[in-house]
């Protein structure tokens, strides 16, 4: 008859193979993002992007996009996307390139805090059919809503569809011309609605955007 002592040692002995199985298999836990650091944001916003996109995010220059209370996610997503050269601009991928991954963040999130200054539509000839277009969309060409992912007042989604509100008509048609043209490439879906649009279309949408709030 087996001592106790034996008993204890085959158990184990059984025991350790699962035991190692269990180890190996165990999923180790997702790295977690560390919490953006606001101030180091704002420290790396104003030396790299304020030139371009004003102090607080809210660009003066027509051809420079207003920043300021975008959803971060997405401003995160472009900035990795101008420094892999998904989304290309010479400028910008210059200036990604010496960001981190933490530098996005931190910037990103700080921006999401700057409220957004108001923009307006200039031309009364075609706002009319920009809000036709963004709130109904153009059946016959199949072209969806724009509200339906930008929100009726241009707000967006946070984390899947950007923010259009007050954006400056310039800028929102020179993007919109950009993915019709194939020159803008890192939103498929985009693309795909642009392609149907012509120029005096996107003119009247890039207005009407610019009045949203």
């Amino acid at each position: 008859m087996k001592s106790i002592a034996q008993l204890f040692l085959v158990a184990a002995l059984a025991a350790s193979p699962l035991l190692a199985a269990a180890n190996t298999s165990a999923p180790e836990a997702p790295a977690k993002a560390a919490k953006p650091d606001l101030a180091k944001g704002e420290a790396s916003f104003g030396a790299v992007c304020a030139a371009c996109h004003a102090a607080d995010g809210n660009s003066g220059t027509p051809a420079n996009p207003k920043l300021a209370q975008q959803h971060p996610e997405y401003l995160v997503k472009q900035l990795q996307e101008y420094k892999s050269g998904k989304r290309a601009n010479a400028i910008m991928s210059g200036m990604a390139a010496a960001l981190s991954e933490d530098d996005m963040r931190n910037i990103a999130y700080w921006l999401t805090t700057k409220p957004a200054k108001p923009g307006f539509a200039k031309d009364k000839e075609t706002v009319a059919l920009g809000e036709r277009i963004y709130r109904g969309g153009i059946s016959d060409r199949q072209v969806p809503a724009c509200a339906g992912c930008h929100s009726p007042n241009g707000a967006g989604i946070p984390s899947q569809y950007p923010r259009l509100s007050g954006q400056h008509a310039d800028y929102a048609a020179a993007q919109l011309t950009a993915f019709r043209d194939g020159v803008r490439k890192n939103n498929n879906a985009m693309s795909q609605v642009a392609a149907k649009l012509n120029d005096r279309e996107i003119k009247a949408l890039a207005d009407y955007v610019a009045g949203l709030r």
